[in-house]
Order: C-alpha cells, then sequence, then structure tokens
C-alpha cells in the first residue's frame, strides 16, 4: 500500500519547496496531495507563481495520512499558522506518531503545534520565532523522532529525500535517479 502525505498549500508559499517536495515524493511513488487552504485550487506562492492545487483543505481533512510536510515562505508560514485546521492536522499526527515536517519558515508552524521537542533546523532568521526545540544550525536537513525539519530552498531536494527515506526505508533509488548525492 502506498504512503499517502499531505502537502498543504497556504497563500505565500515558497514555490521551490512546494514542487520540490511533491516532485521527490511522487518519484518515489508516494501518493501526495496538495491541497488548498481555500476554496479556490490555485494558489499563488510568495514569488508570483501560480500552483494549482488537487483540492482543498475541507474535503481532505478528516483523511488519514503517513506524513504532512510544510513549505516554507513567510506569507505562507503566516497562513498555516494561523490555520485551526492545519495545528490540529499537525498535533493529532504527531501523537500518532505520524511524520510532521516543516521548511525554512515553517517550523515556526510546528512550534505552534507544540511538536517541536528536539533538534530542528530552520531558515536562520527565523530561530528566533520558533516555540520549542533545539536548533542546530549546522544541519541542513534535521531528524528528530516523527519530526523532519530543514533550512530552505536549497535545502528542499535532501529535505524531500529525507522524508522518503523515513516513509519508506530507504532513499538512494531516488536520489541515483536524481543524481543527487546522499547526504550523511
Amino acid at each position: 500500500m502506498s504512503k499517502k502525505v499531505l502537502v498543504p498549500l497556504a497563500e505565500g508559499f515558497e514555490e521551490i519547496e512546494a514542487v520540490t517536495i511533491t516532485d521527490v515524493l511522487r518519484r518515489a511513488n508516494i501518493e501526495v496531495t496538495t491541497a488548498s487552504l481555500t476554496d479556490n485550487l490555485e494558489v499563488k506562492g510568495s514569488h508570483g507563481i501560480v500552483v494549482k492545487a488537487d483540492t482543498t483543505l475541507d474535503k481532505i481533512i478528516n483523511e488519514d495520512f503517513d506524513a504532512i510536510s510544510l513549505a516554507g515562505g513567510m506569507g505562507g508560514m503566516n497562513n498555516l499558522k494561523n490555520d485551526k485546521r492545519i495545528i490540529a492536522k499537525i498535533q493529532k499526527m504527531y501523537e500518532d506518531k505520524r511524520l510532521v515536517s516543516a521548511i525554512c519558515a515553517s517550523p515556526i508552524v510546528l512550534g505552534e503545534a507544540s511538536v517541536l521537542k528536539g533538534k530542528y533546523t530552520c531558515y536562520p532568521s527565523c530561530q528566533s520565532m520558533v516555540k520549542g526545540g533545539e536548533y542546530v544550525e549546522k544541519d541542513l536537513v534535521a531528524v528528530n523522532d516523527n519530526v523532519i525539519t530543514s533550512k530552505g530552498p536549497a535545502t528542499t531536494v535532501f529535505f524531500a529525500l529525507e522524508l522518503v527515506k523515513y516513509l519508506l526505508g530507504s532513499n538512494e533509488e531516488v536520489a541515483n535517479a536524481m543524481l543527487v548525492p546522499l547526504i550523511r
């Protein structure tokens, strides 16, 4: 049975991150559902690129997912952080030992949901806004039990490959096909 991942798209999301997460996971044959926070399937990113979501959050909020992955972007992060459905979904998934993950500014959302208990990383200027956890500056990707975080746009491929490894046990086939050297 295929693993299922929710990638919520909030107005102002970081385009490189959302698209790369979705792309890498789908290359690994993981079922990814992108969901708009609003009734509009077309969601504008932080650099004006419009991405069409698969569905709306209201339509799938009660479905079971193996993971949730949040792209960054300050505007997108603020919209995610202020959405009670997203906070509740993250908390429930964390409690159920499902993977919760965020990159760039969005570890702030994980902090808002009170699920950062150990080491994490984020976009450096966002560190002071993150509640909980222990910031690790040197790591491009930080893994702490069922929470994975990463720094930002340039680290997105490594972040997505870490999600693949967590969900499937290995990411080498996808990394090799994409010509990405694995970080250890």
